[in-house]
C-alpha cells in the first residue's frame, strides 16, 4: 500500500518565485489529505499532478499563509463539479473564520463542507486502518500539530508451516492471517499464533506546522518514518526564531533526533534564503543522524514500511 507526501507549499510566511505557502498532500492508496492550505495551493495540485479529489484538510493555525487557499481551492472543486463531501479540520475557536472563508465572496459550496474544531491530544480522523491524531503546538496563536499514524499490520502467514500442519491450500489461510482459528476435518483447531508472526507497524507521518521545538512533537514523533517540521531560519537568527515563535533547522533536528525519527524533512523556509538553503541544509545534518532535507515545492517522497525489504 504505498503513501505519496507531494511538499507543494514550503514557503515562510513570505512566499517566493519558487516557494508557495504552506500545503503538503499525502496520497495514502488513492485518498488525499491535505495539511494546510497556502495561497494558491489549488495551482500547486495542477502544477506537481496530485489531482484535486482531496478528502480532508487539516489547518494548523488560522496565520493568512496557511489558509488563504481555501477560498480557491473550494471553488476550484466547485468547477470540477465535485458532489462529495470535505471536512476541513481546525483548532478549537476557528470554525467561524474557515465558515467565512469558504464562503468567500458570497461563494456557495454545492458540495457538503463539514468543518471539525479539534482538541490537542485528541483523534482528529478515524479510519478503518489509520488515524490522524493531533497535540499542541507552540506558536503565536492557537496551533495544532498532525500524526497521521497507520494500525498495526497483521504478521507474516508462515505457508511453510501451515502446509506442514497440514491446512488446505484455500479460504482458511486468510482466517488464519486475520486473526481467526480453524478447524481442520480430522478435529483438530489452528490458532492463528501457531502459522502468524508478531504483528507488524503501520508507518507515521508528523507534521508539526508553525511551532517552536517542544517537547510534545518528540512525543508524537516517536520512531516516525517521517517528521516533516518547521525550520525557518538558521541558527544565526535564533533570536527571530524565538521571537516569532518558529523554529531553527538545528532545533528541528536535534527534535528528530530525540524523536528517533527516521527522516526529517525541514520547511517553511524563510525567504531569506531564497536563493540558497543549504545552510539549513547542513546544520540539520550535523544535529540528526537519519536522512534530513530541505523540502522543495513540488518534491514527492515516498513513505515505505519500516520491515519493508
Amino acid at each position: 500500500m504505498s503513501m505519496r507526501v507531494t511538499f507543494l507549499g514550503t514557503s515562510g510566511a513570505v512566499p517566493t518565485t519558487e516557494r508557495a505557502p504552506s500545503a503538503i498532500l499525502v496520497n495514502r492508496e488513492g485518498e488525499r489529505l491535505l495539511f494546510d492550505c497556502g495561497e494558491g495551493t489549488q495551482r500547486q495540485m495542477m502544477r506537481f499532478g496530485t489531482g484535486f479529489a482531496v478528502s480532508h484538510i487539516f489547518v494548523t493555525h488560522l496565520h493568512g499563509d496557511h489558509i488563504l487557499g481555501i477560498p480557491g481551492l473550494i471553488q476550484s472543486l466547485g468547477f470540477n463539479d465535485r458532489e462529495e463531501p470535505l471536512a476541513i479540520h481546525v483548532p478549537s475557536g476557528a470554525r467561524t473564520h474557515i465558515e467565512r472563508l469558504v464562503h468567500a465572496g458570497g461563494h456557495q459550496p454545492g458540495f457538503p463542507v463539514r468543518i471539525n474544531e479539534v482538541r490537542p491530544g485528541t483523534t482528529a480522523l478515524h479510519a478503518d486502518d489509520y488515524e490522524v491524531r493531533t497535540y499542541r503546538t507552540e506558536h503565536r496563536t492557537r496551533s495544532v500539530g498532525y500524526a497521521l499514524v497507520e494500525d498495526d499490520r497483521p504478521g507474516r502467514f508462515d505457508r511453510e508451516r501451515a502446509e506442514e500442519l497440514g491446512i488446505p491450500v484455500g479460504p482458511k489461510f486468510g482466517r488464519l492471517h486475520r486473526g481467526e482459528p480453524v478447524e481442520l476435518d480430522d478435529g483438530r483447531t489452528i490458532r492463528p499464533e501457531q502459522v502468524v508472526g508478531e504483528p507488524r507497524p503501520g508507518r507515521t507521518f508528523v507534521y508539526t506546522g508553525d511551532t517552536r521545538p517542544i517537547d510534545g512533537t518528540v512525543e508524537i514523533a516517536a520512531a516516525a518514518d517521517l517528521l516533516v517540521h518547521d525550520a525557518t531560519f538558521a541558527s544565526d537568527d535564533a533570536d527571530r526564531a524565538r521571537q516569532t515563535a518558529h523554529s531553527t533547522a538545528r532545533e528541528a533536528a536535534e527534535i528528530a533526533s530525540r524523536a528517533n525519527a527516521k527522516r526529517l524533512a525541514l520547511t517553511h523556509v524563510s525567504s531569506r534564503y531564497a536563493g540558497d538553503a543549504s545552510k539549513l541544509a547542513e546544520e540539520a545534518a550535523a544535529a540528526f543522524g537519519g536522512e534530513s532535507f530541505v523540502a522543495a515545492d513540488g518534491q514527492k517522497v515516498e513513505i515505505p514500511y519500516p520491515d519493508a525489504e
